[in-house]
């Protein structure tokens, strides 16, 4: 696949579109993944057999766009989504977020709330700079972020480790969204592994209970992992955003 390139607001984003019926779904992937990623590859197959309009596309510094991930944050990754959304697609959406693409997802929703058709999380990680992050770090850790701007972070899906700047820790406690109460009313979908290593399952319980909507669901796969990219967690997946009706 090669990316068509749109000019955001950080550099340059690689995405794909699909043209098609709507609501639109689009793909938000997680920290250090790309839009070639299991979950991305099969929605966007999944579209295509239905004629589904369908969106994708790589943060800065992710995959085929501009910039170093350690210059990333929250923020800027939100601004990254609302430009090509608003390039590439028109009308009523579903968000589909995993893992950091589910903070971002809820970021997104906030922003441009009316155009809000349905939201799925896939072992949604709001906040996790801090919970997950900072408050598990070293002292050793701590020290080299604030002295050296950069701490580099073992991680089982990069053997190089994750190089985090202090911006991505400093600009999340900016949107911490768990203290609630979110702000979302359209219907939400939350899956979440009981065996996911990186996100604990409760999260997805706390995010439930912290959202203004009535119409939230949680799912719990109880051998899921963090990733949720087997064949049957991708079945449920179509399931669940075919059975919102969006």
């Amino acid at each position: 696949m090669t990316p068509l390139m749109h000019q955001g607001p950080n550099g340059a984003i690689a995405y794909e579109a699909l043209p098609g019926s709507g609501p639109a779904i689009v793909f938000l992937g997680g920290l250090k993944s790309d839009m070639t990623g299991t979950k991305a590859s099969f929605l966007r197959d999944w579209c295509a057999r239905r004629a589904r309009a369908f969106l994708r596309f790589d943060y800065t510094g992710h995959g085929a766009s501009a910039g170093r991930f350690e210059d990333g944050t929250i923020g800027a990754w939100t601004a990254d989504a609302l430009s090509v959304i608003g390039a590439a697609t028109a009308g009523p959406l579903v968000l589909v977020g995993s893992s950091m693409g589910g903070w971002i997802m809820l970021e997104v929703a906030l922003a441009i709330p009316d155009r809000m058709a349905a939201l799925v999380g896939i072992a949604a990680a709001p906040d996790f700079t801090e919970e997950l992050m900072w408050e598990s770090f070293t002292e050793a850790q701590r020290e080299a972020l604030l002295r050296d701007g950069v701490v580099t972070l073992p991680n089982p899906y990069d053997p190089a480790g994750y190089r985090i700047g202090r911006a991505l820790i400093e600009e999340g406690r900016t949107r911490l969204r768990l203290p609630g109460p979110i702000p979302i009313t359209a219907p939400v979908r939350l899956l979440h592994g009981q065996r996911d290593a990186e996100v604990p399952w409760r999260t997805a319980l706390r995010l439930a209970e912290r959202l203004a909507s009535e119409d939230v669901r949680v799912t719990l796969i109880k051998d899921g992992d963090h990733r949720l990219s087997r064949e049957p967690d991708l079945a449920l997946l179509a399931e669940t955003i075919s059975g919102l009706g969006a």
